[in-house]
């Protein structure tokens, strides 16, 4: 990941302060500005969540396989044990590094490990607002409404869910306020369990450029592997809704 924090941008090729990494926080980041634009996003919030979010994983893997073959990306089930944990073997420094600052100056900022700015290794440069640190950010359990990381038995209700999705295929479409538009596993998948993950990372994560944090690859991972497992269960059920007619 960090080899490819510098290889060089392929979608600017001119400018020497992007990266090939960068490449894959702006597409996502593209992805989340159509639906600011008040259009509908082929990201998110509609059928094409689970795969649009495989193929770009594929991609990213595509390009670490490209400096080390050997490299698969791994999930993060944040169900399992110390897995839900701020001290989980998951933020260490030999691997995505520590949460962020508590207090003092640049709360939030990671001081740590190999995506600490300080160790010159990683600027955030595709961002959200022009502003935002060039530091990686992290806030993990310290939002208000995302305390702690899904539960087994939100994720097996979720599983339950068929089908895939329903009408009318765009969320900012549906009726608040009339739960039978609200039903299908992708919604379940979204947005209590996707977006409580970015929530609870907090920092980078809530931000529509959330790949700047690496740990976005490994929740996503996660996302695709329920998606895989739902299709698995329902084998009955069509993989994917509708045929044509969604954004």
């Amino acid at each position: 990941v960090l080899a490819l924090k510098r290889e060089p941008s392929v979608l600017h090729p001119d400018d020497q302060s992007r990266s090939r990494y960068d490449d894959f926080v702006e597409v996502h980041l593209s992805a989340m500005n159509v639906m600011m634009m008040n259009q509908p996003s082929w990201a998110h919030q509609g059928p094409v969540f689970g795969p649009w979010h495989r193929v770009l994983l594929r991609q990213f893997e595509l390009e670490l396989q490209k400096i080390d073959s050997n490299v698969t990306v791994p999930y993060w089930d944040w169900t399992r044990g110390n897995s839900r944990s701020r001290t989980s073997s998951l933020w260490r420094n030999d691997f995505l590094g520590p949460d962020g600052r508590t207090s003092g100056p640049q709360v939030g900022k990671v001081m740590t490990g190999p995506f600490a700015f300080d160790n010159g290794n990683w600027p955030i440069r595709v961002k959200d607002r022009s502003g935002d640190p060039d530091y990686l950010v992290r806030r993990l359990g310290r939002a208000a409404d995302a305390r702690a990381l899904p539960t087994a038995g939100a994720v097996n209700a979720a599983l339950a869910v068929v089908p895939y999705d329903t009408a009318p295929w765009e969320d900012s479409l549906r009726d608040p306020n009339d739960p039978s538009e609200w039903r299908g596993f992708r919604i379940q998948l979204e947005i209590p369990l996707h977006n409580l993950v970015h929530r609870w990372v907090g920092g980078n994560m809530v931000d529509m450029s959330s790949p700047n944090d690496p740990v976005f690859w490994l929740h996503h991972c996660n996302i695709d592997r329920l998606w895989a497992e739902w299709q698995a269960r329902h084998s009955d059920e069509d993989a994917y809704l509708p045929e044509d007619g969604a954004p």
